[in-house]
């Protein structure tokens, strides 16, 4: 088994160090006009106010890192994306995810960004690797790899794993070392294929043995189109944290996923004496009461 790696991400002024014998990183996805009407809409009209809010309102619900993500369709993503990250680091001193699939968007910002940030992401496929692992080594980022290649999301641990084999290796002949390769194995809904959880699960306990890296998804992807959402999330993301997850894009503001988050580092030894729970606790103890 591989040890386990540490990936720091830094801004200006805040490190953070994502390690299975660390609590859980929460990364914040809010900041993404994806599936967000008003946010889209402010953002085409060159209204940065939300954007500000959400990078407050995720920090305060206990997010450490936040993804930035600023694809509004048919906009300058470079010059948006440099403007979505100066209004958030205005507000906030967290260490960021740059969150594009524009290369040119993200050199835009790796220009722009003060400090070590995670990149969002790149993947098997050879344009993807061609283009996005040359701009992280150049300006000395973390990474995140998507286990799909030119063939697509492979249906099996043992494909996915392969997968994220070649994203490190290819990564390393640039010199961009393990520990800044933040493995993700995809998440699809069960909703269409009653295996999709247990195949990411067991991806990710397959790179960690293999690898020691810190693993990341978009956790909630695993209940779109079902219902009670919520519920389902919060199983999903304690299991996944069990089977190696370090550093999930999810939502902070939701209170069921957070809490889940915090009671699976309580039972996997990483909150000493649950002091970080029982704080939540008497948090969430005092909104009730103030209701």
């Amino acid at each position: 088994m591989a040890n386990n790696l540490t990936t720091i991400i830094t801004s200006a002024t805040k490190t953070v160090e994502i390690n299975r014998a660390n609590p859980t990183v929460i990364i914040g996805e809010r900041i993404n006009p994806t599936g967000r009407k008003a946010v889209l809409a402010a953002l085409k009209e060159g209204n940065f106010e939300q954007v500000r809010q959400d990078a407050l309102d995720q920090v305060a619900a206990g997010a450490p890192m936040l993804d930035v993500n600023a694809g509004v369709p048919g906009a300058d993503e470079p010059a948006l994306l440099q403007e979505v990250l100066r209004n958030v680091m205005a507000v906030t001193d967290v260490p960021l995810s740059i969150d594009t699939a524009n290369p040119k968007a993200l050199e835009a910002a790796l220009q722009l960004y003060q400090g070590k940030p995670l990149v969002n992401s790149t993947n098997g496929e050879e344009k993807s690797l061609q283009a996005v692992l040359p701009l992280v080594k150049e300006y000395g980022a973390a990474v995140i790899g998507l286990c799909m290649d030119d063939n697509g999301i492979p249906p099996t641990p043992e494909a996915r794993l392969a997968v994220a084999a070649k994203i490190i290796e290819r990564a390393a002949k640039l010199g961009i070392p393990a520990e800044d390769v933040v493995i993700d194995p995809l998440v699809l809904t069960l909703g269409a294929d009653s295996q999709a959880g247990l195949i990411t699960l067991k991806t990710a306990e397959l790179v960690v043995k293999e690898f020691g890296v810190n693993i990341t998804m978009g956790a909630s992807n695993v209940s779109f189109g079902l219902p009670d959402r919520r519920a389902l999330n919060a199983t999903f993301i304690a299991m996944a944290i069990h089977a190696g997850l370090t550093c999930p894009i999810t939502n902070p503001l939701v209170e069921a996923v957070k809490t889940a988050v915090l009671a699976a580092d309580l039972a996997m030894g990483r909150d000493d004496y649950g002091m970080r729970w029982i704080q939540d606790f008497r948090q969430r103890q005092k909104k009730v009461n103030a209701e």
